[in-house]
């Protein structure tokens, strides 16, 4: 899940909707983009477009915003590429993701759901290679506003006071914060459980989305998906180039788990007869059968002993063969994933990097302007707020001293 402005959410737009030209850090094969399946369709409009009709015709509002809120949500449902392989691959996906738009519209009402596309024209190369065959990555994005109704109530402007207090409109407000609010975490009894400073813990909205979406799949027939990690309360960095430099040392250190995981062969059992000296042994008979010497049999028997218990072994070896084989091939997905989100993170602060490298000075020089402009207004409002308590502390000691007089006036009077 991740919060767009009307200004950011036009990259994801021409991503999802395949509206740029290429893809050259992506495994995209533009030849089987037809065969994405669009649930919803925003149409002939953008996004952004689809917004403004949508604020013009009363349905949603944007109310008590401010001009760069974040306005759209996109929700991108994904499963392990393994479980369509073993499902059906093309056309089970589609079944699950048409299921899964149905748990969107539950969530956020279909009317508020501006986009939601199955891709279908990504490669996965890992599983391309264990296969010998192109296999693709399906899933789903789904772009939608986070609307919450919420009440409007009449203010003490109000001449009919009878009224103030009470709703005087109900609007459908975007709002992303509200709309994912966390929810305080109850015990076994129902009650809020607290921290030690007596705050309630509370449990991530996104952690509740993943229990919702799991326990509605499961319910329609899908039961034997992976959930998402529970309890994830990753966030979003600020700074792109350490996003960066995070994935690419966690990167690295999947790859060198495929390094310690792969298996490499060596002879463990030394040959002790050659299959001519084998063949040699015994002497055929009169009757046909065989004689051996002593020595001979003592070696065949040994050699046969020892092929018996390695056949054994040699099963056992199998069994882990695979079995690491199988984890290389789990890790070499997950590294696929992180080149592709590294790739995307590069494409992304492309522009910023590009800036700092041609024009370091003013890009420097634009941001030390931005943060002295926000501490400017911190400092402002601290400012009004000191005054503001100056005004009460007057206020309060002009009460005092007035009390103070009627006190010692109303004494004179009584001593006369």
């Amino acid at each position: 899940m991740k919060a767009y402005t009307t200004d950011g959410v036009g990259k994801i737009e021409r991503h999802n909707e395949r509206k740029n030209e290429s893809y050259a850090n992506m495994n995209v094969i533009l030849e089987r983009t037809p065969m994405n399946v669009h649930f919803k369709s925003s149409g002939d409009l953008t996004y952004n477009e689809t917004l403004k009709k949508m604020l013009d015709e009363g349905k949603v509002s944007t109310r008590g915003l401010k001009e760069d809120a974040k306005v759209f949500d996109e929700m991108v449902v994904d499963v392990n590429t393994q479980y369509f392989e073993e499902h059906g691959g093309y056309d089970y996906a589609v079944r699950f993701y048409e299921e899964a738009y149905r748990f969107a519209v539950n969530e956020y009402g279909e009317e508020n759901i501006v986009s939601a596309v199955m891709h279908a024209d990504e490669l996965n190369k890992a599983m391309t290679e264990r296969y010998g065959r192109p296999v693709y990555h399906y899933h789903m994005h789904i772009v939608a506003l986070p609307v919450v109704e919420k009440k409007i109530l009449w203010t003490k402007r109000c001449k009919d006071k009878e009224l103030v207090g009470t709703v005087k409109e109900t609007i459908m407000q975007i709002s992303h914060s509200k709309k994912w609010k966390s929810q305080p975490k109850l015990d076994e009894r129902g009650f809020p459980v607290l921290k030690p400073n007596g705050k309630p813990v509370l449990v991530p909205s996104y952690s509740l989305l993943q229990d919702r979406f799991f326990e509605h799949m499961s319910g329609a027939g899908f039961r034997d998906f992976i959930r998402g990690e529970r309890g994830s309360t990753t966030e979003h960095l600020s700074s792109l180039d350490y996003q960066i430099k995070k994935d690419t040392e966690r990167l690295g250190e999947i790859q060198k788990k495929v390094k310690e995981e792969t298996v490499r062969y060596d002879a463990v059992h030394p040959e002790h007869k050659t299959f001519m000296e084998i063949d040699d042994m015994g002497k055929k008979g009169i009757t046909g059968k065989y004689t051996v010497a002593k020595e001979d049999y003592e070696i065949l028997t040994e050699l046969a002993k020892e092929g018996i218990s390695s056949r054994g072994k040699i099963r056992e070896l199998k069994n882990e063969n695979e079995r690491l084989r199988e984890r290389v091939w789990s890790l070499q997905e997950q590294i696929e994933r992180l080149q592709e989100y590294i790739h995307r993170l590069e494409d992304f602060c492309r522009p910023y990097l590009e800036a700092m490298k041609r024009f370091p000075e003013k890009v420097k020089k634009f941001f030390d302007n931005l943060f002295k402009s926000k501490d400017k207004e911190n400092v402002k409002d601290k400012g009004k707020d000191s005054v503001k308590d100056n005004k009460r502390m007057k206020g309060k000691d002009a009460n005092s001293n007035h009390s103070h007089k009627t006190t010692k006036k109303n004494k004179e009077e009584i001593e006369r």
